[in-house]
């Protein structure tokens, strides 16, 4: 290998991924608007590009346009597989385990890129020509002779285009409040929707995990009853009251010792909010069964 430097567009979609990873990961710079807007490219264009770079690293294999659609194209097709693949591993279909599947994904590719444009000659192989692009442009604004409503015209046209991005981004980005909701869930003691421990011997216990998830635009104080039989079961503290912002997930693992012995049992978990004490917001139930230590 002759240990070309790495291509300028291949920079480009590394310095984004690693940028989109800080913007996501970094307290403070996760609330901001930026992670928005780099979280885009990585969901919906980078993962196909850097796919396409590995596939066809020469010029001639494909033109510009057709480069750009098939990254997109292939971003919306890979991504779901990805998601796909996560939903039958242990970390399931969550932020980080995207994030970093996106992210290990492109830089791969980017990497195999990379090892195919390095075995071509320097004149084949495909680059995006980021500096004569300016340099082109920066002539034909400023250096190009012409008239002064025509050099007018075409700074208006730029300015134009560059408004439009940003307010496409703008409109893509900004919040749009939906339906206000609470996610309210069990799983089984493997984090899985399966599995439920619903046959007991009487003084044994059985795990669950319960997960609450704030879609309610709003911060909201939860309270948390399990019941069985409609006898309350004693919780730990930290169980007892759940205060979540918006769009924050509480997930804990809940231990029950059922103390009565039947069949059929119903154990009841309710979810209140500050809203109405008396009236659970969200209930979700089990049926169980409790047999004596003597069988």
């Amino acid at each position: 290998m002759t240990g070309k430097k790495v291509p300028s567009d291949l920079l480009a979609v590394i310095g984004l991924v690693i940028l989109t990873d800080l913007f996501v990961l970094v307290p403070g710079l996760s609330e901001t608007v930026i992670r928005n807007i780099v979280g885009l490219p990585l969901v919906l264009f980078l993962p196909g590009y850097a796919l396409i770079a590995a596939l066809f690293p020469a010029k001639s294999d494909l033109d510009g346009i057709e480069r750009t659609a098939l990254s997109f194209g292939l971003s919306i097709a890979v991504v779901p597989l990805i998601g796909l693949g996560l939903n039958y591993t242990p970390w399931g279909i969550r932020l980080l385990p995207i994030l970093t599947s996106l992210s290990l994904f492109t830089l791969l590719m980017c990497w195999l890129a990379y090892l195919r444009r390095e075995k071509l000659p320097e004149a084949d192989a495909f680059e995006v020509p980021f500096r004569r692009i300016a340099n082109e442009l920066k002539a034909e604004i400023l250096e190009k002779p012409e008239p002064g409503l025509d050099r007018a015209l075409t700074i208006i046209l730029i300015l134009s285009i560059l408004l439009s991005v940003t307010t496409l981004f703008y409109v893509v980005i900004t919040p749009k409040e939906g339906e206000h909701f609470t996610e309210f869930y069990i799983l089984g003691p493997e984090g899985m929707a399966d599995n439920y421990p619903t046959n007991y011997t009487l003084g044994e216990s059985g795990r669950v995990i319960v997960g609450v998830v704030n879609h309610e635009y709003s911060p909201v104080n939860y309270t948390l009853d399990v019941r069985l039989e409609n006898e309350s079961l004693p919780l730990p503290g930290n169980m007892q009251q759940v205060s979540l912002a918006h769009n924050e997930t509480w997930e804990e693992p809940l231990t029950l010792t059922p103390s009565v012995e039947g069949k059929d049992m119903k154990l009841e978990f309710l979810l209140f909010n500050e809203t109405d004490k008396n009236t659970p917001y969200r209930d979700l139930h089990l049926w169980i069964n409790v047999s004596s230590t003597e069988n």
